[in-house]
């Protein structure tokens, strides 16, 4: 069964940058979708960033747009999630996810979570 393990949070200030990874164990992730979601304390779990395994497609919440950037390494082990321009309100539990179909499909594995906290 694949397991993903996320890594890379902590607390950073308004308009910093974290790299939170995602690393596959037992299985490569080469033949998974695979996503960042978010869940902060009382609200509803968001999907914010999913990159494709056909072709590399990415897939950004408006939210996140243009200051989260998802990425795959080539050696298909891991998936990353480059934030920059943090702002309070991405601050949640971020998990990695990987979908058997794609990136609209639903999410087969998850990860534990990593928290990340944006405050002065």
């Amino acid at each position: 069964q694949l397991r993903l393990v996320e890594s890379g949070g902590g607390l950073v200030q308004p308009g910093g940058s974290l790299r939170l990874s995602c690393a596959a164990t037992v299985f490569a992730l080469d033949h998974y979708a695979i996503s960042w979601f978010r869940q902060a304390p009382g609200k509803e779990r968001e999907k914010v960033a999913c990159i494709m395994d056909t072709d590399g497609s990415t897939y950004y919440a408006n939210s996140v747009k243009h200051r989260f950037t998802i990425s795959r390494n080539k050696d298909a082990i891991s998936v990353y999630l480059q934030m920059s321009n943090l702002k309070a309100e991405d601050t949640a539990v971020y998990y990695c996810a990987a979908h058997a179909g794609n990136c609209y499909s639903t999410a087969d594995f998850w990860g534990q979570g990593t928290q990340v906290t944006v405050s002065s």
